[in-house]
């Protein structure tokens, strides 16, 4: 595969919230491989299985199990840990589920990011963080175009506004506290709906499909129209990673960006679903039942062109490699097969002559 080019973070204390977590999880590993020293903080794994379980991590990282809304654990976790760099992604990140649960849907999106950066002051240790909001943050009219960074936060949803409001306390805290010249610097990475293997959550597409195809039943589509900006996970991460080192050296970098797909990559569920199916194979086939459930947005989708030019980030993955490489791994997974590997061939063929 050759060296990866993820010799930024060799050595490098970096402290993750909601490691236990899909895209923790994936971030965990990537870092682990980069020879990183790693602290992970959050609950325990929601559903079971867990990428987090199933790729035994722990056994290479050092493992917190904490609520993000408990403020002295939390800061107690952070000065042992003593990072350079800090991802925040602890949070509760289902739309229906917010629905059921507004009350705690705001403690652990908005508070907990206050409680986070609070605690982030009295870490002397810390150059560089970021927290990891949403593609949902926006004021969505469903006018057919692309968000720009600068406009307006209003997510309609409590999850959605909820990211809306960890985002606005961030812009707070970098402007209130992180303003000196030896201050850490702070951004909001808003990405898009992410993709790949190990996602086991309920009420995702994705994870839908590949349980349809484990037990050889139809895949049921409720929103087939709604549009969405599908990443690979890997290059959602690799935004995120970019802009930590990016920003590490020059914090006037900092501030909010947008990571998602190329235009020509934004599809609808239908379109995600049949491609799925198509490289499941096996006769997988889907079909349209709406369930009735709540409010979600009916078009999404992010304008890249700041993090292309300032970061000098791009997405590598086009959907249909994103949804390839998903097959990939939820294959190996369901055939016993060895998944730290495929997932470690995974990270190493992206990161290959590729800097973050």
């Amino acid at each position: 595969m050759g060296k990866m080019n993820l010799s930024f973070y060799q050595n490098k204390k970096v402290f993750i919230t909601g490691h236990t977590g899909f895209k923790g999880s994936w971030l965990c590993r990537t870092l682990i491989i980069a020879g990183a020293d790693v602290t992970g903080y959050a609950l325990k794994p929601e559903t079971k299985p867990a990428l987090f379980e199933l790729l035994a991590l722990k056994k290479d990282m050092k493992s917190v199990i904490g609520d993000i809304r408990d403020y002295n654990t939390l800061l107690k976790s952070l000065k042992s840990a003593k990072p350079e760099i800090i991802f925040h992604l602890a949070a509760q990140p289902l739309v229906r589920e917010s629905y059921k649960q507004p009350v705690y849907t705001y403690e652990t999106n908005v508070l907990g990011t206050v409680k986070l950066l609070e605690a982030c002051r009295h870490i002397s240790s810390a150059r560089s963080i970021v927290n990891v909001t949403t593609d949902k943050v926006y004021e969505n009219k469903e006018d057919d175009r692309a968000f720009k960074e600068d406009e307006k936060l209003c997510g309609y949803d409590p999850y959605s506004n909820s990211k809306s409001c960890s985002d606005i306390v961030t812009y707070s805290y970098r402007n209130s506290f992180f303003c000196e010249k030896d201050s850490p610097a702070l951004s909001t990475a808003r990405s898009g709906n992410v993709i790949g293997g190990g996602d086991f959550a309920a009420d995702r597409i994705i994870p839908d499909c590949v349980r349809a195809a484990q037990k050889k039943n139809p895949v049921i589509i409720r929103n087939p129209k709604s549009t969405r900006p599908y990443q690979h996970v890997l290059d959602c991460l690799s935004g995120y990673l970019l802009l930590v080192r990016k920003q590490y050296h020059d914090r006037k970098l900092q501030g909010s960006y947008n990571f998602g797909p190329e235009k020509s990559d934004v599809v609808n569920n239908e379109t995600l679903v049949t491609m799925f199916c198509y490289s499941w194979g096996n006769g997988l086939t889907c079909m349209i039942k709406s369930d009735n459930g709540p409010h979600e947005a009916k078009f999404l989708k992010l304008d890249i062109t700041k993090a292309k030019k300032v970061l000098g980030w791009k997405p590598r993955l086009n959907v249909n490699k994103a949804v390839k490489l998903t097959v990939e791994w939820s294959r190996e997974y369901l055939t016993g097969g060895d998944i730290v590997n495929c997932m470690d061939r995974q990270i190493k063929g992206y990161f290959k002559d590729r800097h973050c």
